[in-house]
């Protein structure tokens, strides 16, 4: 089926709510981490449920100024032929129903990036109940250019009161110097740790998942996709498997020659600006390249490069009118995925943007956090992580 090209306008007053909500979400990102470790608990039979822990609304929050994330005016309609749309109607996901302890600050991995150590840190949530849990890794977004580990309480609350161990990670971007490459090593680098760890956190090594948004959906699909590449195994805990059983990738850029395709023309030229974000975190920081021809360096950067019949299954998530990312590049992945008969369903949720920042301007539903859409997540992980 050919793609509808039919295309959804901004008010300029709606584009500069977007770059606001843009720089208030990478402060409140970065004003939430804290060193100490907290116990939420309950001793009735029945617990009863509210709304998850504030953050939950700040999922894929770009940071480092709004001049290197372009904003589109216009974003083409998505192809849909092949994939399952979602009306992001009804409740809001709630919590309550399971204890957790959360431990936060754990350092994980002290990386050097151009001779400067970086000390790397999780926050990490169990659900105070018998036996070892599946582990879920969570990456959040930031452009590239910001990945704290604090983001987006609210949904990993949720998650984890399913049943799953969850652990939010730090990763290198940009601002410390690092590549494409970096980010995907520290990710593994974390997976090995909590391996090595699991006895102490209450892990079942054998299920792990990983979960992202935005920059992070990006480098989770990186992740799944180079199970067993041991070029990106870079470390401590060389002992332990960083490989993954399943992926949940939320409106993540793939091939980043194309990310600006669904937008108008300043958009897609500003995505494809020499030495902007993009081009830093595939060329290195300095480059005066841009990422609009599809190089040998770009193809390394690209999940869809290193799919295989054994990638592991795949859940992908994009919103239709996503101003930030093209919806075109988590439907790339989804055919990559599919030409090699990976099990994989792409949802498209209906009028959302890029997570829930209101990016919309006259939205009133956070469709990221409602149970119809958080229930993909949570049916996915059951199906995937089940012991």
């Amino acid at each position: 089926m050919a793609e509808d090209n039919t295309t959804v306008s901004r008010t300029p007053g709606q584009r500069r709510m977007v770059l606001a909500a843009c720089l208030v979400g990478a402060f409140a990102l970065a004003a939430c981490s804290t060193t100490t470790t907290s116990t939420a608990s309950s001793s009735t039979p029945t617990p009863k449920l509210s709304a998850c822990p504030p953050g939950s609304a700040a999922a894929g929050a770009p940071s480092g100024g709004t001049s290197s994330i372009p904003v589109a005016k216009t974003v083409a309609k998505t192809d849909t032929s092949t994939s399952v749309v979602v009306n992001p109607t009804g409740p809001q996901i709630q919590c309550g129903r399971t204890p957790l302890t959360t431990t936060t600050n754990i350092v994980y991995a002290t990386p050097t990036t151009n001779g400067k150590q970086t000390q790397l840190k999780l926050d990490i949530q169990v659900p105070k109940t018998s036996g070892k849990k599946p582990l879920v890794i969570y990456l959040t977004g930031g452009g590239f250019q910001f990945a704290g580990q604090s983001a987006n309480l609210g949904q990993r609350t949720y998650i984890a009161e399913q049943g799953y161990v969850v652990a939010s990670i730090q990763y290198r971007t940009i601002a410390n110097g690092a590549i494409y490459s970096d980010a995907v090593a520290d990710v593994k680098s974390a997976i090995r740790y909590l391996r090595a760890h699991a006895d102490q956190y209450g892990i079942n090594g054998s299920f792990v998942a990983v979960w992202g948004q935005s920059a992070g959906g990006y480098l989770a699909a990186m992740t799944g996709v180079t199970n067993g590449r041991k070029q990106f195994d870079i470390g401590a805990n060389l002992d332990q498997s960083s490989d993954v059983q399943a992926v949940v990738d939320e409106f993540g850029p793939s091939n980043l020659s194309k990310v600006g395709d669904d937008y108008d023309t300043a958009a897609k030229q500003a995505n494809l600006a020499p030495g902007n974000n993009l081009a830093q975190f595939v060329y290195g920081p300095g480059t005066t390249k841009s990422v609009a021809q599809y190089t040998p360096q770009v193809a390394a950067a690209d999940p869809a490069t290193y799919v295989s019949a054994t990638t592991p299954p795949f859940v992908l998530l994009q919103g239709s009118n996503d101003e930030l990312v093209s919806p075109g590049q988590t439907l790339l992945l989804a055919n990559a995925l599919k030409a090699k008969g990976v099990p994989s369903t792409r949802y498209v949720v209906a009028g959302a943007n890029h997570g829930d920042l209101a990016f919309a301007g006259n939205t009133s539903v956070a469709a990221w956090s409602t149970q119809a859409v958080m229930g993909k997540i949570t049916g996915f992980l059951g199906q995937h992580l089940a012991g």
